[in-house]
């Protein structure tokens, strides 16, 4: 105990304030990062001329052999010790002896969490951007093969113009596409290095923060001592990522429940990413799209944390930021499975085409093109909008679709409308090829869409290296 609380405190803790104080069964996840920033510390400290280089061979040697114990399985977590870093450094000292008392030096545990905290979340969130990228090569694989694939278009889930499967998969892929830029974004900030910055003033020891910056793959050492210590908004930023990422993989989860119900048979998901019923044997569930969705609700909940646990905290270190890692790991977790099973389920899941192109035939799908046909024979688009509009009423009222009613119907309403079906003004088909814009539905551009989405992902993944390094 004497090694995390020092000499200034005479007894030791009660037992209420040592369930309280131990943080050892959550951060002891840390223990890759810090060992790597306790190596990173042992070699700066020796081209300070802190410690001999003899003492940073001896220390690095005994630290290498911690990480093997622990990656064996044999190292003894011990809760009295508070928290990984206790537990490494007091392992330590029983390896290499009294010289393992000499690695804390110009070092607090405030700059060692935080830099354990750093490069932890860049590695993890490293790899939820690869899985990002996964999942949209996944959704561009399958509009890919899908380019034939006639859909309705929705607004407030109700059938609103014809479109074509493959735009909406990349609709998908945008979201996606944001989500990895604004990730990016957030690890490029977090990417300096707070070793150097002590407890809360830095270190009276001429450490060369920029050479241990460098040594652990940062870009740079923190500006401030201060700053580097008390502020966790690095882990506010990246959590923010996650969970708009949360956001975005849930509402593609509900529209794949949406879709795999009997109501729409869209899509049937493969047997890996379904479930059956306890009780109901002709049961095949969308849970895997269900559980995503719970798991966009959790990564709100940590994100609110992070940010609530900070809003009141004074500048300087403050033990509740021991609170701060659950959240961010709670996010990681989240982000990867959910990712990782959202890309399984769709790249095995079975499009109904027919399904999907017959729902092209009922609910006046047509209508603004029959609007916009109108406007081309010259009349102003909101009297041909009220006209059409009397049409679909007047369908209705018969019990037809638009494109059902006759052709006297049609002329009475308007002389102009005498050749609107030759004219293909209520083929499906024809109105998604009628959008041949940028970013519209009609084959050449959804072609040209999947082309430049495989090309920004490609540059993506040139971009995270160029970013981020080898970390």
């Amino acid at each position: 105990m004497t090694v995390a609380r020092g000499g200034r405190l005479k007894n030791d803790p009660s037992a209420a304030m040592q369930a309280l104080n131990t943080s050892v069964d959550v951060d002891q996840r840390l223990w890759r990062e810090d060992i790597r920033g306790s190596i990173a510390h042992a070699q700066g400290l020796a081209r300070a001329g802190v410690i001999s280089k003899e003492d940073a061979v001896t220390l690095e040697r005994g630290l290498k052999q911690v990480a093997s114990e622990i990656e064996q399985g044999t190292f003894a977590w011990d809760a009295s010790k508070e928290d990984v870093h206790m537990n490494i450094e007091a392992r330590l000292t029983e390896i290499v002896g009294a010289v393992g008392g000499k690695l804390h030096t110009g070092r607090s545990r405030n700059d060692q969490v935080a830099t354990d905290l750093r490069l932890w979340v860049r590695a993890e969130a490293t790899s939820v951007l690869q899985e990002i990228q996964n999942l949209a090569q996944a959704i561009v694989a399958r509009a890919q093969g899908e380019i034939e694939t006639l859909m309705p278009a929705y607004t407030h889930l109700q059938r609103a113009q014809p479109s074509r499967l493959s735009h909406h998969l990349l609709a998908w892929q945008e979201l996606l596409f944001r989500d990895h830029q604004r990730l990016l974004d957030a690890l490029v900030r977090l990417n300096e290095c707070p070793l150097g910055s002590g407890a809360v003033a830095g270190t009276g020891f001429p450490l060369d923060r920029v050479a241990v910056a460098k040594d652990l793959g940062f870009t740079g050492p923190t500006r401030n001592s201060i700053d580097a210590t008390g502020s966790r908004d690095f882990l506010m930023e990246v959590a923010a990522s996650l969970a708009i990422l949360g956001v975005h993989l849930s509402r593609i989860g509900e529209e794949l429940v949406i879709w795999s119900s009997l109501e729409f048979g869209f899509v049937a998901l493969s047997d890996q990413y379904s479930t059956s019923s306890s009780m109901m044997p002709q049961k095949k569930n969308p849970d895997v799209a269900e559980l995503i969705r719970g798991k966009a609700a959790r990564a709100i909940g940590d994100l609110t944390s992070l940010l609530v646990l900070e809003k009141s905290l004074a500048f300087g270190y403050g033990r509740e930021l021991q609170e701060d890692k659950v959240p961010i790991f709670s996010l990681i977790d989240g982000a990867l499975v959910s990712l990782r099973a959202l890309a399984g389920a769709i790249a095995t899941l079975t499009f109904n085409a027919d399904k999907m192109r017959a729902a092209l035939n009922q609910g006046h799908l047509c209508a603004t093109d029959l609007a916009d046909f109108l406007v081309r024979k010259g009349m102003p688009f909101r009297q041909a909008h009220h006209l059409v509009g009397e049409l679909v009423r007047a369908a209705e009222s018969k019990g037809v679709q638009l494109h059902e009613l006759d052709d006297a119907t049609l002329s009475a309403a308007s002389v102009l409308l005498s050749d609107a079906r030759s004219s293909g003004a209520f083929d499906p088909a024809l109105a998604v090829e009628r959008r041949d814009l940028f970013g519209g539905p009609a084959r050449k551009q959804v072609l040209l869409q999947i082309d430049d989405a495989l090309k920004r992902w490609k540059e993506n993944a040139v971009l995270v290296k160029s970013k981020l390094g080898a970390g």
